[in-house]
């Protein structure tokens, strides 16, 4: 028993080391907006919908919702706060309608965030029972978030150039995932890693398919801004 925990904790530190990376992906896209003092055509909404989706599982990480899951809280509470850093950014930066845009989204979800909250603990006595219904939104959520993923596939046959390292990532980061929630069952963690998974071998198929046709000395901004507005990557539980 000791040793299986000792695995799944080596697992999820793995696993948190390789999320982190994909939490920093944007950093140059934000550095430059911050040079620009513009935010261009580069769009907020993955990000915004990432806040939520951290809010959501550092919750569902919780002691009280779903025991011995400090890992999941350590990587997404960190990533909750880069993702409201790069929010933040886009808010500085974004033109009037933008702006207007981030802050009602933003209290849509903290009053979401809220509700959800105050539900779970009020009507959910039991972690069983806790555990199953912010799984069950968290899978939701993370279902509704590979509109990323699909982003990039979309782009990449469209360009016939792949995002190499970042699809490489996604997959590790998927099958990382997928090993912590098998280690001690958790249905919740193991199916939007799984899907992450399966999204991370199509990319590496789409490399293969174009390999020979993608640029390696630099994409052109309209595929830059593409793959920025999709490197919020799923599955980051």
């Amino acid at each position: 028993m000791t040793d299986a925990h000792t695995t799944r904790t080596i697992v999820g530190i793995i696993g948190n080391m390789i999320s982190f990376g994909l939490f920093c992906a944007p950093i140059p896209t934000m550095v430059k907006i911050w040079k620009m003092k513009s935010v261009s055509e580069f769009k907020p909404d993955p990000y915004v919908a990432t806040v939520l989706n951290c809010m959501m599982w550092t919750f569902y990480g919780l002691p009280f919702v779903q025991p011995d899951s400090l890992l999941v809280i350590t990587i997404n509470g960190t990533g909750l706060f880069m993702e409201l850093v790069y929010v933040t950014i886009f808010f500085i930066f974004a033109t009037s309608p933008i702006r207007r845009k981030i802050t009602i989204a933003m209290m849509i979800e903290v009053i979401f965030m809220a509700v959800v909250i105050f539900c779970t603990l009020y009507f959910l006595p039991t972690t069983k029972q806790r555990s199953m219904l912010i799984g069950i939104l968290c899978i939701v959520f993370n279902v509704i978030m590979y509109a990323s993923p699909l982003t990039v596939m979309k782009l990449v046959i469209k360009t016939k150039s792949v995002p190499l390292f970042l699809s490489l990532a996604s997959l590790m980061n998927g099958i990382v995932w997928v090993i912590y929630a098998c280690l001690k069952f958790d249905p919740y963690i193991l199916i939007p890693n799984g899907l992450g998974s399966i999204s991370g071998i199509v990319q590496l198929i789409l490399y293969a398919t174009y390999y020979k046709t993608t640029n390696w000395n630099g994409e052109d901004d309209d595929k830059e801004k593409g793959y920025s507005n999709a490197e919020i990557e799923l599955g980051r539980a």
